[in-house]
């Protein structure tokens, strides 16, 4: 074990690839401590993947980048425009509601902030707004995919925990908003504190709204299958990507009529190509996670966590701690895959509702998408705003204390995830 996790620290520091770090740190284990054949490599990289499940990351991935070669992005962006511009600092505001509403749709973190970013950017420097505060905001609050539903990574950890999708999905909801109201805060504060540029807004008009929003209309019908199909039994959350990207082309190529047919294959193609990655990272993480439980790790960890304390509460603030470190320089799907295993026995020994346990985690997974040095969110969002990912961390204090603050909520009082999964009939 000790070579496996030396192994894997060196590789990572010094930069290699973490699909390459974790392949290559769990064969040299098996080579060096164990009489294995490495044959067991690729047995147990088809093993991670052999999952009915899984099969929902590139229909989602698809779904995505549909949205938003189809229009749906912009449709979306223009309601959240005439709905909140005649607020101060409006275009914060705008990028806060437009990432929300994206997130229901792709389930993707950092094809939200992609999106919003090459919308807004433009429009916040052209209003001279601060762009590095702008960039914080929209990834900040693109990272809230991973938290609303439907979430890629909460299908990750649903395939890892074996914990119910709908129940995660439903139960992400109040979390997310209620980040989401705290970044419009924390954006309405730094506008009132701006300068007369953010006070330049428009008269709010119900006509225009009411425009903006018939034309969404096709987009935010989108969330509103996926859930409901699944939350009624209608299909699977494997069968509601694939049905999400169905009616994402069908609206992009039929309704907004901005998607083609020589388009395609090019969004295919890239679609595959995330997924794929994404796919190979899951592989190479179950060997590893593998070699880890072999070894036992799990009833250590659970050991000694007993012997700090036997309290819930103690063992979820270590778990938070340990997270949000991973999570700083790990990629999230590979984080989930290594960390998840070793601590969902000792969750469960405690009495924690798994449901709960999982939101907390993705919650955490969610701001290490923010959190410097890796932080994909904050790095796409300051690469579109042509900024360096240390000029935007400047801004990131206020913004990243919200989100801690919601994670602290939802730790400690389990009824604010677990609410709408109640009231559903989804958890006990």
């Amino acid at each position: 074990m000790i070579v496996i996790v030396i192994a894997f620290v060196a590789l990572l520091s010094l930069g290699v690839p973490v699909v390459f770090v974790l392949g290559a740190s769990a064969v040299g284990s098996l080579l060096l401590t164990t009489d294995i054949p490495v044959s067991i490599v690729s047995q147990r990289i088809f093993a991670g993947l052999n999952s009915f499940t899984l099969m929902a990351i590139p229909f989602f991935v698809l779904a995505g980048l549909v949205m938003d070669a189809g229009g749906i992005s912009r449709r979306i962006v223009d309601f959240a425009t005439a709905m909140m511009g005649w607020v101060t600092g409006s275009l914060l505001q705008v990028s806060c509601l437009a990432a929300t509403g994206l997130a229901a749709i792709s389930g993707s973190g950092s094809a939200d902030v992609a999106a919003v970013s090459a919308i807004m950017q433009p429009a916040l420097k052209r209003k001279r707004y601060d762009v590095d505060f702008g960039a914080v905001i929209i990834a900040s609050a693109g990272a809230m995919a991973a938290v609303i539903p439907p979430s890629l990574t909460m299908v990750v950890l649903a395939v890892i925990t074996n914990i119910s999708i709908g129940a995660l999905f439903m139960a992400g909801v109040v979390p997310g908003l209620i980040c989401i109201a705290l970044l419009m805060l924390n954006a309405y504060i730094h506008a009132k504190r701006g300068g007369p540029q953010y006070l330049e807004t428009e008269r709010f008009s119900l006509a225009r709204l009411l425009r903006a929003g018939w034309a969404a209309i096709p987009a935010m019908v989108m969330p509103v299958i996926i859930l409901v199909g699944i939350l009624g039994g209608v299909f699977t959350p494997t069968e509601a990507s694939a049905v999400a990207a169905f009616y994402g082309l069908l609206v992009g190529m039929f309704v907004y009529r901005e998607l083609k047919l020589s388009d395609l294959p090019a969004l295919f193609l890239r679609a595959a190509s995330i997924a794929a990655s994404v796919m190979l990272i899951i592989g190479t993480a179950s060997v590893f996670a593998w070699l880890i439980a072999s070894n036992n790790v799990p009833a250590l960890l659970g050991n000694w966590l007993r012997e700090v304390s036997s309290s819930p509460a103690v063992f979820l603030l270590l778990m938070n701690a340990l997270l949000l470190f991973i999570c700083m320089f790990m990629e999230t799907i590979a984080a989930l895959l290594i960390v998840v295993p070793v601590l969902t026995p000792v969750a469960l020994s405690l009495g924690i509702d798994p449901v709960h346990f999982g939101i907390v985690i993705i919650l955490n997974c969610a701001i290490g998408t923010v959190s410097p040095p890796y932080g994909i969110s904050l790095f796409v969002a300051a690469n579109v705003a042509e900024r360096t990912v240390i000029q935007v961390t400047r801004k990131m204090f206020w913004p990243f204390l919200s989100m801690l603050a919601v994670l602290a909520l939802i730790t400690f009082v389990p009824a604010v995830p677990l609410w709408l999964p109640r009231i559903l009939g989804l958890v006990q």
